[in-house]
């Protein structure tokens, strides 16, 4: 999009005609230039004083966090110091953080947001095809399909322009909630399959078992293309549609009639399945993906043109920004951290010693949920996310984030996880700066500087270098500029799985189509797999998964399933979108969904307050009435901070591959707010109001 001059000194945004958007916008990209204006950005650095944040200059700040840093560090060792990264920084942000933590700190401990997004859908991927990009394909190929299932995913709402792609085929949207999307499959003689919660797995194997039963599966690509399909048929084959139906709440007929639907259309004009964070934010969600891989491949999908599986990514740069370094096991190029070979070459390209760059840390939440303990990092240093909110289990993470001797965040607004920080640095916004994103499709973004940011403001690539300088490292090794950065990237990721050496900055300026891998300097791959999968032999991996329970389960005392997801005016936390005049005023508090049979049963009416009460938190919502609902299951908005923060309801077990939690299950109870016409209830709400 381009950002523009308005009236009153402000700025506007207008779509670009892009193949991805089409010369669309969703809400929030029409209204995305409100906050480079707004009254709260932060415009000096805050720092910490008699309990009160107080501004202070640069130099005091960035002095007084790096010697309270290596005074930690002299103490406690460099894994004291801990940094927790975004899904939403730059390709260049992304690398010169994860190079920052593991050189100019020598910590382990690193993790970003991005685990509580895609990381379910990255290891399936990974371990089927050997390589993991959301969309293997352009976007635009969808258009062409006879049919697409979507499973846990909501982009009629979450992603509206990527719904123009989604116009001609037949949808199959497999989702607890009757979504904006499902609606539209419906409406388009599409399918809409209702899942309890927590059970996407048995669904998958049921469709799978529908559909071999039919004579459906491509047996010629099953043999040339892919290994282990007697296995991963072995799990199917117990969950025959009317079992599946028990398990799931889906009728029988409707499965089978999924499973000809996408049969018929993967033989004839090609089908695509995808999947979306509803499937894969639980503590099975690997597994819940390779399901979904293992239907795509038994009707032959992946790696052909017109047809395949994909991930779509939930971040402004959730693909980029997990290729580069700020996962705890990974370094550039989406390289392990462990291989001898890959520490080599990255050290190389750093100019250091390979036993210089330390090993792999932990998770995300096992990060979160160590600090300020015995073993835990004493300090912290915060880049573009807002874990106080965005974290499952949040109400234990704002107390470890309390906890802390130094937290340190750089971001634009105070937002709830700013709040509590020592050190509050002001860095541009997405406008304001210069650096490239990697869409779901694979594709390098420039972002071209429109406006200055405001006197006093700095990039993050500024604070990552003049931190590094006062931690003694040589300027040299943390450039500020972000094509020079991005030129490095290209050198540390060259022979890597995001092998980004061929995409020079002048290309991309040049609005050349950059798809990686691209190893040369004309080099672009739109379309991977078509040839053959990342695998040694060339061949995809079926991965025999079965169904297991969620983590947590209904009893008595929490009778109820809470399920959270995001809606058409907020993103993520909220941290920007609920300080934008027409987006909070369109959802200016946060709702639970409740289906009206179990509204009464419980004594709720619409539009009051409700409290919901979990096995770690509780929230506070107003009540909305919705008949398709299900009557065991109620959904809540995850973008709203203080007494209205649904991740206090969430549990944090994890996946034991990709570490993701479990945010899509949550034992709960409803009852009314206290108080008489909840007037308690909205004074506790006040907390969620930013600022």
């Amino acid at each position: 999009m381009y950002v523009e001059p308005a009236g009153g000194g402000g700025w506007a945004t207008r779509p670009r005609d892009f193949p991805v958007n089409r010369g669309g916008l969703c809400r929030k990209g029409w209204t995305a230039a409100e906050l480079l204006t707004s009254p709260e950005r932060l415009a000096s650095p805050l720092i910490r004083r008699g309990g009160r944040l107080v501004e202070a200059t640069w130099d005091q700040a960035l002095d007084l966090v790096a010697e309270r840093v290596r005074a930690l560090q002299a103490q406690h060792g460099p894994d004291t110091a801990a940094v927790f990264g975004s899904g939403g920084l730059t390709n260049e942000k992304a690398y010169l953080l994860g190079k920052f933590a593991r050189l100019a700190l020598g910590t382990r401990m690193i993790d970003y947001n991005g685990r509580f997004c895609m990381s379910s859908a990255a290891a399936a991927s990974r371990r089927a095809f050997g390589l993991d990009r959301g969309l293997p394909f352009p976007v635009t190929d969808l258009g062409g399909a006879g049919a697409v299932l979507l499973a846990g995913a909501n982009p009629a709402e979450t992603m509206p322009p990527l719904m123009g792609h989604l116009t001609a085929p037949a949808l199959v949207v497999v989702d607890p909630r009757r979504t904006a999307t499902a609606r539209v499959a419906l409406e388009n003689g599409g399918l809409h399959l209702a899942p309890r919660p927590g059970t996407d797995t048995a669904l998958a194997l049921g469709l799978l078992h529908a559909a071999k039963l039919e004579g459906l599966l491509d047996a010629g690509y099953i043999a040339e293309r892919t290994t282990g399909f007697e296995q991963a048929w072995r799990q199917a084959a117990a969950w025959w549609p009317e079992r599946c139906e028990l398990e799931t709440g889906v009728p029988a007929p409707r499965i089978r009639a999924a499973a000809r639907l996408l049969g018929a259309a993967a033989r004839e004009q090609g089908a695509y399945v995808l999947t979306g964070r509803g499937t894969e934010q639980h503590a099975k969600g690997t597994d819940s993906a390779s399901a979904w891989i293992n239907l795509a491949l038994a009707l032959g999908l992946p790696g052909r043109d017109g047809a395949g599986w994909g991930c779509l990514t939930g971040q402004g740069n959730g693909q980029g920004g997990r290729e580069h370094g700020q996962k705890a096991d990974q370094l550039p190029g989406y390289r392990s951290i462990t291989d001898a070979a890959a520490r080599e070459h990255v050290a190389a390209v750093w100019g250091v010693d390979a036993e210089e760059i330390p090993g792999a840390g932990v998770s995300a939440f096992e990060l979160l949920e160590s600090l300020g303990t015995g073993a835990g990092p004493k300090a912290m240093l915060v880049f573009g996310s807002n874990p106080a909110v965005s974290a499952p289990d949040a109400s234990l993470v704002r107390d470890r984030l309390d906890s802390l001797d130094l937290l340190v965040v750089a971001d634009f607004v105070l937002s709830e996880t700013a709040e509590r920080a020592d050190v509050v640095l002001p860095v541009a916004q997405w406008a304001e700066e210069e650096g490239t994103m990697t869409n779901l499709e694979g594709r390098l973004l420039r972002r071209r500087r429109a406006v200055d940011p405001p006197p006093g403001v700095r990039t993050d690539l500024q604070v990552i270098s003049a931190l590094a300088a006062r931690l003694g490292q040589p300027a040299e090794r943390f450039p500020a500029d972000a094509d020079t950065v991005l030129a490095e990237l290209g050198r540390a990721s060259a022979g890597g799985a995001a092998d980004y050496s061929g995409a020079a900055p002048e290309r991309i300026e040049a609005g050349e189509e950059v798809h990686w891998p691209a190893p040369g300097p004309a080099s672009s791959t739109p379309r991977l797999f078509l040839e053959g999968f990342a695998h040694p032999d060339g061949r995809a991996r079926f991965h025999p998964v079965g169904h297991t329970p969620a983590g947590e389960a209904t009893d008595t005392q929490f009778p109820l399933v809470a399920t959270t997801g995001r809606t058409m005016g907020h993103y993520q936390s909220g941290a920007q979108t609920r300080r934008i005049g027409e987006l909070a005023q369109a959802a200016p508090a946060a709702w639970v969904e409740v289906h009206p049979d179990t509204a009464a049963e419980h004594g709720l009416a619409a539009g009051h307050w409700a409290l919901l009460t979990g096995r770690r938190g509780t929230m506070l919502a107003r009540v909305r009435l919705e008949a398709s609902a299900r009557r065991d299951t109620v959904f809540v908005p995850f973008h709203y901070g203080g007494a209205q923060t649904a991740n206090d309801l969430t549990n944090p077990a994890l996946d034991p591959v990709s570490r993701m939690p479990e945010f899509k299950v949550a034992a709960v109870r409803i009852e009314p707010a206290p108080g008489p016409d909840a007037a308690g209830a909205a004074a506790l709400a006040a907390g969620a109001a930013p600022g």
